[in-house]
């Protein structure tokens, strides 16, 4: 960690960021455009139409793909000190791979790297196998593992009966384990749909129409070639494009992100709430501080510290989402400094996911506080009430429950012998004599083991 970074992605919270570099660097972008230059060459090599870069050995394929697998710090130095002379970070990584080949076996083919290309061609390539690879490799198992986790809470909690809030007010009871559920079939619907992502890739030169190509070899058919090289990378091939890939689904899966970000969110701010009201008791970490000057305080700094991460992941993957698809005739250079950010964006969610387990894992259930709540409550059965009277067509079922509990007292006495007054079924009357706050809870049991059973799949 560098006390000096500017971004604290790269700062206080590097180590934590670290799985994220080999992806989403300046390194790997250098060593991703690395990549797509030389299996450009080895694909011109393979195909018997494009005749100026001849086939090469079983020894040669091996020396590219050495130098793809070993593209280490040094070499990403080297890049960058030819940038400083070129002024171009694109051109720079072929003129550090011409160098590479001028003293092997393959120094006559080195001059056409970058056949055909514009740097869109290389850079859209590469931006989209660092994102993939980043959500593919880091981002996505994490969001497994914090599904993992809600579901593991959610089975714990599942008949724990608790007092549900709405405006903040007490409201009909409900399971904790179903309020945990909520949110684990939120987010899984939501990374369903991040795990569907394509990931387009265009290779079409200078304006996306193959000018160039055209030009050298008119009877290629370059649709064809340009299909199989990006598909061959793993991505989504883009026929039609101006000078750059229209970035649209950067934009699609910034506003996925973002909205499996706004769940979680939404996940920590009741977790919070849930500390602060005193269902969940925090474990203490031994030689942890709590407050600077209160000993007593274990603050919920996982679920804040994830809260103030998914924020600033979204402004970033919001700005990049409405900015990225826009550009100015065939292209301007704002995309290139703005997808620089992209990854930032992608960091701040991952250091959020990885915040709230860590709180997750962090928290017990005071069923007996719980437990104590419900029990003065007895006005909460007022909804069953007049939802039975009205079953039955008694008069003003829920104005007469509203003069009972609106500002009073309620108390199981009370509610009691209102219910033996109601002309009532004996069924239905007994039904509701026996109920008590702890036991009006629909079907939340079974409603929590939907999701259960949908997280085992």
């Amino acid at each position: 960690m560098s006390l000096r970074a500017i971004s604290p992605v790269d700062g206080r919270y590097a180590d934590k960021a670290a799985p994220l570099r080999d992806y989403l660097s300046e390194w790997a972008l250098i060593n991703y455009r690395a990549l797509v230059q030389l299996r450009w060459l080895r694909a011109m090599a393979a195909h018997p139409g494009i005749t100026h870069v001849r086939s090469f050995t079983l020894d040669e394929e091996a020396l590219l793909a050495k130098l793809e697998t070993d593209f280490d710090q040094a070499a990403a130095e080297r890049v960058k000190a030819i940038e400083a002379r070129t002024n171009h970070d694109s051109k720079a990584v072929e003129y550090y791979l011409r160098e590479r080949l001028a003293a092997t076996s393959l120094a006559d083919v080195a001059g056409s790297l970058h056949f055909a290309c514009t740097s869109d061609d290389i850079n859209n390539l590469a931006h989209g196998l660092m994102v993939r690879g980043a959500l593919h490799s880091v981002w996505q198992p994490a969001a497994r593992g914090l599904l993992d986790s809600l579901a593991d809470l959610a089975r714990r909690t599942a008949t724990v009966p608790m007092l549900a809030r709405t405006h903040g007010q007490a409201a009909t009871p409900t399971c904790l384990g179903k309020e945990i559920a909520v949110f684990a079939h939120r987010l899984r619907r939501q990374l369903r749909q991040i795990e569907a992502q394509d990931y387009l890739g265009k290779f079409n030169g200078a304006v996306g129409a193959y000018n160039a190509h055209v030009a050298a070899y008119p009877g290629v058919d370059w649709l064809s070639v340009s299909r199989n090289f990006v598909e061959g990378l793993g991505l989504t091939h883009n026929p039609l494009t101006t000078q750059i890939e229209p970035h649209d689904y950067l934009a699609e899966l910034a506003q996925a992100l973002m909205r499996f970000n706004t769940a979680l969110l939404d996940l920590c701010r009741d977790m919070w709430s849930y500390i602060a009201l005193g269902a969940f008791r925090q474990q203490v970490v031994a030689g942890e501080t709590g407050s600077s000057t209160m000993p007593h305080k274990v603050n919920p700094i996982d679920f804040e510290n994830a809260e103030a991460n998914l924020g600033i992941s979204n402004a970033l993957l919001g700005h990049l989402a409405d900015k990225l698809p826009i550009s100015r005739l065939q292209r301007d250079l704002s995309d290139s400094s703005a997808l620089r950010n992209y990854g930032v964006g992608i960091t701040h969610s991952y250091l959020a996911l990885m915040s709230a387990r860590r709180g997750l894992g962090k928290l017990g259930v005071d069923s007996a506080a719980l437990a104590a709540e419900l029990e003065d409550a007895w006005q909460l059965l007022a909804e069953a009430v007049q939802t039975v009277m009205r079953k039955h067509h008694l008069p003003e079922a829920y104005e007469q429950l509203k003069a009972l509990t609106r500002g009073n007292q309620v108390t199981r006495e009370s509610l009691h012998a209102f219910i033996q007054s109601l002309a009532l079924p004996a069924a239905d009357k007994q039904r509701l004599l026996q109920l008590r706050p702890a036991t009006y809870l629909g079907l939340a049991g079974q409603l929590t083991a939907l999701e259960l059973a949908e997280a085992a799949d």
